[in-house]
């Protein structure tokens, strides 16, 4: 395919991972005393893209065919209002789309990775696709990433801008995990003005980092020269891989941190890691928020309610505990981040939670933090998609704890899956079901549903149960399913809802 033009690189600093420090140049100006800033996690969405002041979804449907080459992928994005999540107000977004910067190509798994921010600080969020199979300048699945930028009339092929790293490398897979958030300033100098978001980019072994310049006239995010290197964060002499990314204010300061989380390789591959790094208003000079064991999945809020963000983190690896878990770090209340030792550690075999720990459950493999009963404690969606139903293998389900002070509650805890009579379809081997989970508000009354997908639907075909909630929180009458063609885009083998923002 055609080589697409690179992103300029701004001025900063190489930032280096090792031995639990983090070592950066001094910036061009100090940095202004930190002042207290709320919570950033499920409090403040940012997915908005027509700016009507209702959280908009964002899914990835990575497997599909597109003008014929299997695998290219697409992105929808449905519009919420009063009335809550739309599947007619809707936007397909692949690269056959007029404006969309390539072309569907086989293998591009668009849509691998999605996320949302308010890049140009405009007023409306924009939307980040990531597409790491992408080939450029002959090199297998380099990668690369789309952004969409919001407008009042929504997202648009036309208003869309390539991302790159500017030395591609074959098998790096750019954009494998997109995130965006305030991490640090687009002018250290002057780190208050023009309050826009950056991106963070995950290759598999590569943390990049993309903002707009100060002053730029085109909407062309530019390469930051700051990279994390996987290797800096693995434990010794073993590789490490890259996987996700979370943002939240761990740290109490005006600053969103960034949660990445990976997995080793060598002789004992599997395990996950989650590092923290604390934003700051110099690229160059990220602080070190500290090393937690765990992962790759992971999510912020602010369960204990002091105001600052805690890290919820999903315990699946290789050497994890039978069926997986959760751990619960609690930021501190002060500028130091969060408690080195987990406040709660969750499993099936915990007092409250429906069910039994069995090996490939996968307890934890994916997370998402919302208010479901409207009492201002986000609780907490556990997606477990190697959960055996009766003797069906893989077929998934999905856990809700209940929030409070301390964290979770043992009280009130549910459980859902195909099986239960209020929810539509049968429960199938490997549908997956709770491969991606999501907690939206979608017509702002307060109480957060939930989007369950199972990517394996239909042999890989893909759908999205939406559950709804309620004062008691989520319950099981009500709920509705869609998939890719009833949002008018190709169904066969598009694994739907492998990728939702979150």
């Amino acid at each position: 395919m055609r080589h697409l033009g690179r992103a300029a690189v701004t001025a900063a600093v190489l930032l280096t991972l090792g031995g639990g420090a983090v070592v950066a140049a001094p910036s061009a100006a100090p940095a202004p005393t930190p002042v207290p800033f709320p919570s950033i996690g499920w409090q403040q969405r940012n997915c908005d893209y027509d700016g009507n002041g209702f959280d908009d979804v964002l899914t990835g449907a990575p497997g599909a065919t597109v003008g014929g080459a299997s695998g290219a992928g697409y992105a929808t994005v449905q519009y919420s209002s009063s009335s809550g999540l739309s599947t007619t107000r809707k936007s397909v977004l692949h690269q056959n789309v007029s404006g969309v910067p390539g072309g569907a190509e086989a293998g591009d798994r668009f849509g691998g990775a999605v996320a949302s921010g308010d890049l140009d600080n405009d007023g409306y969020d924009d939307a980040v696709v990531g597409i790491p199979g992408e080939d450029l300048v002959g090199l297998s699945d380099t990668g690369g990433a789309v952004v969409f930028w919001g407008s009042p009339t929504g997202l648009h092929g036309s208003d869309s801008t390539w991302l790159e790293n500017d030395a591609p490398r074959a098998g790096a897979r750019f954009g494998r995990a997109v995130e965006a958030a305030r991490y640090f300033a687009p002018d250290p100098a002057d780190p208050d003005a023009d309050p826009r978001d950056s991106l963070a980019v995950l290759e598999n072994d590569t943390l990049l980092f993309f903002t707009l310049p100060p002053g730029a006239t085109a909407r062309q995010p530019a390469l930051a020269e700051q990279r994390v290197r996987a290797g800096d964060l693995a434990p010794s002499d073993a590789g490490f891989e890259f996987r996700n990314l979370s943002h939240g204010n761990y740290n109490e300061d005006s600053w969103a941190d960034l949660a990445v989380s990976g997995v080793t390789g060598g002789e004992q591959p599997g395990v996950g890691t989650v590092r923290v790094l604390h934003g700051a208003p110099d690229a160059g000079a990220l602080g070190d928020g500290g090393t937690f064991p765990g992962g790759p999945a992971v999510v912020s809020g602010d369960w204990d309610g002091t105001g600052q963000d805690d890290l919820v983190i999903g315990d699946t690896g290789a050497g994890s505990p039978t069926g997986g878990g959760i751990t619960l770090y609690l930021g501190r209340g002060d500028l130091s981040g969060l408690e080195p030792e987990p406040a709660q550690y969750w499993t099936q075999d915990s007092p409250g939670v429906p069910g039994t720990s069995e090996a490939g459950d996968q307890w934890g493999a994916e997370l998402s933090a919302g208010d479901t009963d409207g009492d201002g404690h986000p609780d907490l969606a556990v997606g477990a998609p190697g959960e055996d139903i009766g003797s069906v293998p893989d077929a998934g389900a999905v856990w809700v704890l209940r929030g409070d002070r301390t964290g979770f509650s043992g009280t009130g805890v549910r459980s859902f899956d195909q099986q239960l009579a209020a929810i539509p379809g049968t429960a199938e081997r490997s549908d997956r079901w709770g491969g991606q989970v999501r907690l939206i508000d979608a017509n702002k009354d307060g109480l957060f549903g939930l989007l369950a997908a199972a990517p394996g639907e239909n042999t890989d075909d893909g759908f999205i149960w939406v559950v709804p909630a309620s004062p008691s929180g989520l319950v099981g009458p009500g709920t509705w399913t869609y998939d890719g063609t009833r949002l008018g885009a190709p169904a066969t083998d598009a694994r739907f809802g492998a990728a939702v923002d979150e």
